[in-house]
Order: C-alpha cells, then sequence, then structure tokens
C-alpha cells in the first residue's frame, strides 16, 4: 500500500513538470508584432524663426574733443535735430591764438627772407652773364642761401597751417543730420583728448529717421537667409504694431563666441520706433531645395546616435541621420537613404537590426 502511494505522487509530480514545460516553451505559431512604415518624402520646408534683436541708429558718434579747452558755447541739448556741418560747441583755448600768432609771424618774417635771398640770386645770376664779373662759387653760394631760405619758409607755412588746424577744432560741428542723444558737458566745462575731461564724449548724435536692425542668426540656420530677403518685426512698446523690413548686409562670418551670424536690415523709420528698442524679428526659414521628411516618430534618438528603421528586403536596418529643421509632426533628415526609401513610422531602442517587418 505505501509503494502504491508513492507511484501515484511520483506520477503526479512528472505530469506537473511536464505541463510547466509546456506553459514556457515558446509558441512556434506566435504572430509577429506589425511594424507601420512610412515613405520618406521630399518636400522644400518654409518654416519660420522667432529671435531678438536690436534697433541702432543707422549712423551714431561720439563727439570728443581734440584739443584741450573750456566749453565757451553750447548751442545744442539732447534731442535737438541737427544738420550736417550744423555748428554745435565753442570751445575756448588762449594758448592755441598766441601758438598761432606766433607761427604767422615767423611765417611772414621767413617768407620775408626767401624774397630778400631769392632777389640777391636773381641779380646775381643775371651779372654773371657778363664774363668775369661774378665768380661761379658767389652764384652758388647764393642760390644755396635762396634754396635754404625757401626750406625753412615752408616748414614755417606748414607749422602756420597746423596750428589754424588746430584753431579749426575748436568748433564741433555735426557730421551728419541726425538727432543729439546724449549730452555730457555744460557751459564752461573743461574737455580735452586725455584726462578726466575725456571720460565721456561730450555729446552723441545718432541718425534716426533711418535705423538699423541687427540680428544674430544661429549657424545652423544661416544658410536659409540671403540678401533682400524680406522679414517683420515688431516690438514691446507697440504693442499690435507689425513693421517690414529687408535683409541689407549679412556678415559672412560666425561669431566666435556666439557662433552666430550677424545679419542688419535697413528700417526706414515712419514710425515712433527709438534706437535701443529690443524687436522680435521674424526670419523666414525657407529651404532652397527639396529635402528628405519623415514624422517626428521615425526617428530614433538614443545613445548610439540619431537613426531611422529603414525597411530593407523586409527587415528593418539602422540608418544614421541628422536633424534638421522640425514643423508640426514632420522633421527634416539628412542621411544616405536611397530614393523611395521606406522606415518604420514609430521607431523605438528596442527594434533591432534585422527584426521582420509584417
Amino acid at each position: 500500500m505505501k509503494n502504491k502511494f508513492l507511484i501515484v505522487i511520483a506520477s503526479a509530480l512528472v505530469v506537473a513538470c511536464g505541463k510547466k514545460e509546456e506553459e514556457n516553451k515558446p509558441a512556434a505559431d506566435a504572430p509577429m508584432p506589425a511594424l507601420e512604415t512610412v515613405a520618406v518624402t521630399k518636400e522644400k520646408f518654409s518654416t519660420e524663426m522667432r529671435v531678438p534683436a536690436e534697433l541702432t541708429g543707422f549712423k551714431q558718434v561720439d563727439i570728443y574733443a581734440k584739443v584741450t579747452g573750456f566749453v565757451k558755447e553750447l548751442k545744442v541739448d539732447i534731442g535737438s535735430e541737427v544738420k550736417e556741418g550744423q555748428l554745435l560747441i565753442v570751445l575756448e583755448a588762449p594758448e592755441i591764438s598766441s601758438q598761432l600768432s606766433a607761427a604767422e609771424s615767423r611765417y611772414k618774417s621767413l617768407e620775408a627772407v626767401y624774397i630778400a635771398s631769392k632777389g640777391t640770386y636773381n641779380r646775381l645770376f643775371e651779372t654773371s652773364k657778363v664774363e668775369g664779373t661774378i665768380s661761379k662759387n658767389e652764384l652758388e653760394l647764393a642760390d644755396a642761401k635762396k634754396n635754404s631760405d625757401y626750406a625753412q619758409f615752408q616748414a614755417a607755412k606748414a607749422s602756420y597751417a597746423e596750428v589754424q588746424n588746430y584753431r579749426n577744432y575748436l568748433q564741433i560741428r555735426a557730421p551728419f543730420t541726425g538727432v543729439v542723444s546724449a549730452r555730457n558737458i555744460n557751459l564752461g566745462a573743461y574737455v580735452g583728448p586725455s584726462g578726466k575731461g575725456s571720460d565721456l564724449p561730450m555729446v552723441t548724435i545718432q541718425q534716426q529717421d533711418k535705423l538699423r536692425l541687427s540680428v544674430f542668426v544661429p549657424e545652423q540656420f544661416s544658410g536659409y537667409l540671403k540678401d533682400g530677403d524680406a522679414l517683420k518685426f515688431q516690438v514691446k512698446s507697440l504693442p499690435g504694431q507689425e513693421f517690414d523690413a529687408k535683409i541689407a548686409r549679412m556678415s559672412g562670418a560666425l561669431d566666435a563666441r556666439l557662433r552666430s551670424e550677424r545679419v542688419e536690415m535697413d528700417v526706414i523709420n515712419k514710425a515712433n520706433l527709438k534706437p535701443g528698442m529690443i524687436a522680435e524679428v521674424v526670419l523666414p526659414l525657407n529651404a532652397p531645395d527639396s529635402t528628405m521628411v519623415v514624422p517626428k516618430s521615425a526617428v530614433v534618438t538614443s545613445s548610439e546616435g540619431v537613426y531611422v528603421l529603414l525597411a530593407d528586403n523586409g527587415l528593418t536596418k539602422r540608418v544614421d541621420v541628422q536633424k534638421g529643421r522640425e514643423l508640426e509632426d514632420k522633421v527634416e533628415i539628412f542621411g544616405d537613404l536611397p530614393k523611395g526609401a521606406q522606415v518604420v513610422k514609430l521607431g523605438s531602442e528596442e527594434i533591432k537590426d534585422g527584426t521582420p517587418l509584417k
């Protein structure tokens, strides 16, 4: 009876183990996962990018004093509209007037000496035409003195002109038509090319009827822009208003610090735009040629790189790509993909190379 009981238990254990092995054994007819594929299309992407920009005067200059002196007359103030060549500031420097008088006296004195030595040489030259009256040596000495006096006369003339130019620096004139945007002096202030009087510019002038809009475009987008492209921008101080501009200049090089290209637009200031305003520019990024486009879900980004799963003879194949611009649910890709390629629509790191497609 005891042996019979042991045999029954052993049989039960064998049956149970057999059932467990059958449960763990993979089913031969298990269905493969369905991987949906989509075609890689070619499209011309047209996207926009919003970037901050700065408005500045088309021309702007800080005016400093060339010579040392005191402010005698101040004819403009902040907000003054000035014309090209208009007198802005008159400086007073008595020592320059003294230098000018001394230079003029020396100039006229040496001019008289030169005229006298030139007359002496001319008379000796005419007399020397009669043979034996004037020695050759005497004539050569007179000619040398005339040339020496002429050289000193020209040097004095140049010194006189130099002091005259310095005197002209006492009158500060506007280099172009614009608006005085800053003033840092008052009547009687000491100014000069060096020292405390030159810490700040006397005045700053900006051209405000025409402005310069400057923006830095990141490296990856700089190739989509060209001279003449139209764009729009807005400023916070004038909400609801949109302004037009065109690209006038591109630096053609990347800033070493920002890795961006400087792009400038000329803006005719018909509104109340002011230099220094921060604008938001809408840059059109239009691709010059068609590029490969796939759904965003088809691009896999992992520690192994960025890739898509190409359908290759019924099996998946990883192909490395580079991502470009994104628009809604699409993304540009750049890589070695054949014409008419199909890729897995929902890419994943879990899908290995050689996975069958159904």
